[in-house]
């Protein structure tokens, strides 16, 4: 199976919202592993669909959380927080979208996130933990938004500077 492509800061479809998926067929089961494969072989804990150029309300994320060991795939359809408390700071926090980057993002504590499964079935998620801020960073993608959106005007600024020069000189 082969990588799928994954966009990166700041090409514009990133900041675009993904659309509802109306139908669960052998396409989407198969963009599915191919995202999991993507996901596995990026080392990466969460890849959200817009990610890979396609507008669809679909994330894959390891609730292995990134141990090689216990690396354990699933996806959620159409997910939305439903319910959110407390605020945490998530350090660190990094993107397979915004390469060479990471920073500490202000992230709900805990999340209720509500989907469906890859065979339609409604799927409820209750986290307090680093998935917690995996479903985020995730679900945030379906909505255009980055992580680098949620960290200091001065930190962003220093970042764009950074592509922006490193664009320049690949050019």
């Amino acid at each position: 199976m082969d990588k799928l492509k994954i966009l990166t800061y700041p090409e514009p479809f990133l900041r675009q919202s993904a659309k509802d998926v109306e139908n669960i067929d052998g396409d989407l089961q198969k963009l599915i592993d191919r995202m999991t494969f993507t996901m596995c072989e990026s080392q990466g804990v969460g890849l959200a669909s817009m990610q890979i150029g396609v507008d669809k309300n679909l994330i894959v994320f390891d609730r292995g959380l990134g141990d090689k060991e216990k690396r354990e795939p699933d996806v959620l359809i159409n997910p939305k927080i439903v319910a959110s408390e407390g605020s945490l700071l998530s350090e660190n926090e990094g993107c397979l979208s915004v390469p060479d980057f990471r920073a500490d993002v202000k992230r709900y504590a805990a999340v209720a996130v509500e989907g469906v499964d890859r065979e339609g079935k409604p799927v409820r998620i209750e986290r307090d933990d680093f998935l917690a801020v995996i479903l985020q960073h995730e679900i945030d993608h379906l909505r255009g938004t980055l992580f680098i959106d949620r960290i200091s005007s001065l930190k962003r600024q220093l970042y764009k500077r950074r592509v922006k020069k490193q664009m320049r000189q690949h050019g």
